[in-house]
């Protein structure tokens, strides 16, 4: 034989389109062309291969040897084509049979050795590979990663030795055994909302945002317990779902971002960026784009701590991602969409010292300090921030005696009520809700929607905050169980939104 055509897969995004790999040896000078939009890592692959093989005991053809990765206007990137360049070789020589490529999939970089590498982007491959019923040979070190996947069949091997081996049927590769999801349970390092004594207005603040999704914005001098209250939200938060844990376990896949694939599994994601981050580092991108701060959120919490110190054309790349939940990053050559479903809770002081305000007079900021300070975020973003919530000092003989809170699991358990009568209702957590569907759902009585509308025109506040402002009353409404908005949800929601005019004054 001096054709070989075999499978493996490529990455795009957190997608894995199938890519056929033919190898053709043919008389002539010796030399090996690899032909298919291979980029540099895959050009390299030639010396890698051809090292691997001579290592692993096998002969390096001296023939004209021409390598085809199909589809060709498919980027190729990364050492993950390796082996199953090598096996074609192997087959197209005759060194190896090529009955049992049949219904398999090869990936994995080699080493010099012939060793198997482990790769980044395995879990989109092997998700992928499952739902077109094909076996994947992978690196045993990704083995763990490609466990995540509920089914599908998966055999690691640790060289270029055994998965020849297992091919002329002399012996088996290990299977990958997926993990039961029943026991991993959230990670028992997880903080407790226990931990936070006092702040009772923050707290249910807290408890509506993870009711709904709403984003949340806390608002105090530093010391108040802001940062502390943003880490309890993914723990009150309901489980991840198994598609919505696969598609933020892709993410990191792809990212080659060190992760503890049992541990971190169905544990929602919270990532805290600094406030020098970048607008790449925050949606992604580069010259190959990859994903950022806020893909590596999806499903989870994004924490924006200091908020007025992070560049406003850096906070304004986040105002599309806020409504549509992806982000579309366009290059020449290409264009990628990530998901970047999550839940924005940012945190700041009201002034550049943090004291304005406060009753022992230690504020030395000037009344244009405070302005420039507070205007550094724009309105527009603060539009898209469901809550804003005030998070006073307490004294410290207050904070001793203030008794002991709900634990997380409490929290949790009224939310997850709230989200399925949400589910049950509209299909949809609110924070989704749109157009006729958010009109129907968020019906007001005739006297409370006049009452509304007149404290939206003295607040100043946009068509867009008003819509958010039922939507929130809409979840107050649901953790109490009731079937409609009330006055009193009203009340509450808008007592969340007042401080829409003290930052912007």
């Amino acid at each position: 034989m001096s054709l070989a055509r075999l499978y493996t897969r490529a990455q795009l995004g957190i997608e894995a389109p199938r890519v056929c790999v033919e190898v053709h040896l043919s008389s002539g000078l010796p030399s090996l062309s690899l032909v298919g939009l291979p980029e540099t890592a895959v050009k390299e692959s030639k010396d890698r291969v051809r090292s691997a093989i001579l290592n692993s005991g096998f002969e390096f053809p001296a023939k004209r040897i021409t390598i085809n990765l199909a589809p060709a206007d498919l980027p190729k990137d990364g050492g993950r084509y390796d082996l199953a360049i090598a096996l074609g070789i192997l087959v197209a020589s005759e060194q190896i049979p090529g009955k049992g490529l049949e219904g398999h999939e090869f990936i994995g970089e080699l080493a010099l050795s012939g060793e198997l590498q482990p790769i980044p982007g395995v879990l989109p491959a092997a998700l992928q590979t499952s739902r077109a019923g094909q076996k994947l040979v992978l690196p045993e070190p990704n083995a763990e990663e490609a466990a995540l996947c509920s089914s599908g069949e998966f055999l690691a091997a640790a060289s270029l030795q055994q998965v020849s081996a297992y091919l002329h049927g002399q012996q088996s590769l290990s299977d990958v055994i997926p993990i039961d999801a029943s026991d991993i349970r959230s990670s028992p390092l997880m903080p407790d909302l226990r931990d936070v004594r006092g702040q009772p207005q923050a707290k249910r603040a807290l408890e509506i945002s993870a009711a709904g999704q709403h984003n949340l914005l806390f608002i105090g001098p530093p010391g108040t317990g802001k940062t502390m209250l943003a880490s309890r939200l993914p723990g009150i938060l309901p489980p991840m779902s198994e598609e919505e844990a696969l598609t933020s376990a892709s993410i990191y896949s792809i990212s080659n971002q060190n992760h503890d694939w049992q541990q971190q599994w169905r544990v929602r994601p919270f990532r805290s960026p600094h406030h020098t981050a970048s607008g790449v580092a925050l949606v992604g991108g580069g010259t190959k784009p990859k994903p950022g701060e806020i893909s590596l959120a999806h499903g989870g919490v994004l924490f924006l701590d200091e908020l007025p110190e992070y560049s406003r054309k850096v906070l304004d790349v986040l105002r599309e991602p806020l409504e549509s939940g992806r982000i579309v990053i366009s290059r020449a050559s290409r264009s990628i969409t990530y998901p970047a479903n999550f839940q924005l809770i940012a945190a700041m002081n009201p002034c550049p010292c943090g004291y304005f305000g406060d009753p022992s007079g230690r504020c030395q900021c000037t009344s244009d300090q405070v302005r420039r300070y507070q205007g550094q975020t724009s309105g527009p973003l603060l539009d898209r921030i469901d809550l804003h919530v005030e998070v006073p000092p307490i004294p410290t003989a207050m904070l001793q005696q203030a008794p002991e809170g709900e634990s997380s699991e409490q929290v949790q358990q009224r939310i997850v009520d709230a989200r399925e009568r949400q589910l049950e209702r509209q299909g949809c957590i609110n924070a989704e809700l749109t157009g006729e569907l958010r009109d129907r759902m968020c019906a007001l009585a005739e006297d409370d929607r006049e009452w509304l509308l007149t404290a939206i025109e003295r607040l100043q506040l946009s068509a867009r905050a008003y819509h958010r402002v039922l939507k929130i009353a809409r979840t107050i409404a649901d953790l109490q169980h009731k079937e409609w908005i009330e006055r009193s949800h009203l009340l509450e929601a808008l007592s969340y939104r007042t401080i829409d005019r003290y930052l912007q004054k």
